[in-house]
């Protein structure tokens, strides 16, 4: 088998985990997207050693989500650690919760007639290698941003999506539900969820159970290319207390606590553990 049938085969593999408890339909979803979608996306990544967007941050009530920061933090710290320059790019709450000990970037909140301007300036400021969006809330049909549970949530949401649609770069996106930016890559496959879309497209894209795993998709074939278990130097635990710390919530109990879309850490730790042993990683 060549090297790049073995690194289709092992990103089918790759997929498989990320959508094997199918939480709310992704594993359906999946057979609308080219096999290989993890490869793919991580190949957008790996000589990225200039500056690469990471957008994240999902409101619940008036904070953020822990589903996407977490995953968000274990990518930006894989990619640093390799050369690049990763910077997040949030709205408030959560960009003031991670800019003392992130590179963020921070953009308006709420519907404004100078998203389109604002993703335009930024780009053009820090000329991106590759943008990631990573439980990211994505625009409907109607312009707006909807919540799991239908509700309009665009008050609260700063608008990522002109960062993908109006950029000249590599764009990336992960999700777990059908309203997050890059669902607009499989829309009909969304048409029997039970949400509102988003129509949001990406070059390539991700769907996991739960999108923080997403990432860790990505730093699979990043660990192996660079022959360094960056998987094993994630701590889903320590991200959690760090964002618990700083207001986020889980985004299924819209309680502050230390879950993920519902799930224990260990479910996540689980994740982990599974994309180690797919890649060939000693995990005694």
């Amino acid at each position: 088998m060549s090297s790049n049938q073995t690194e289709l085969t092992l990103s089918r593999r790759i997929e498989d985990i990320l959508v094997a408890r199918n939480l709310r339909g992704m594993k359906s979803v999946q057979p609308h997207l080219e096999s290989g979608y993890c490869l793919r996306a991580a190949i957008l990544l790996r000589h990225c050693r200039g500056n690469v967007f990471i957008g994240t941050g999902f409101p619940v009530v008036d904070t953020f989500e822990t589903d996407g920061p977490v995953g968000s933090i274990a990518l930006y710290e894989s990619l640093e650690a390799l050369g690049a320059n990763p910077i997040i790019v949030c709205g408030k709450p959560i960009s003031a919760a991670l800019s003392s000990k992130y590179r963020v970037h921070e953009i308006q909140v709420g519907d404004h007639d100078q998203k389109e301007q604002e993703a335009l300036d930024a780009l053009e400021q820090y000329q991106p290698e590759a943008i990631v969006s990573i439980e990211r809330p994505g625009q409907a049909a109607d312009g707006g941003y909807y919540n799991m549970r239908g509700e309009s949530i665009s008050p609260r949401t700063a608008c990522f999506d002109t960062f993908l649609n109006l950029s000249q770069c590599p764009t990336i996106a992960v999700g777990d539900g059908g309203n997050e930016i890059g669902m607009g890559n499989v829309s009909e496959a969304l048409k029997d969820l039970n949400i509102v879309p988003c129509i949001t497209t990406c070059d390539e894209l991700i769907v996991a159970d739960v999108s923080n795993w997403g990432a860790y998709g990505i730093i699979s074939f990043l660990s192996i290319w660079n022959e360094r278990d960056l998987l094993k130097e994630i701590n889903p635990l320590n991200i959690l207390k760090y964002i618990s710390a700083l207001g986020s919530v889980d985004g299924v109990t819209r309680i502050n606590q230390l879950t993920e879309d519902g799930l224990a850490v260990t479910e996540g730790e689980s994740v982990l553990l599974e994309l180690r042993e797919a890649c060939g990683f000693s995990v005694q």
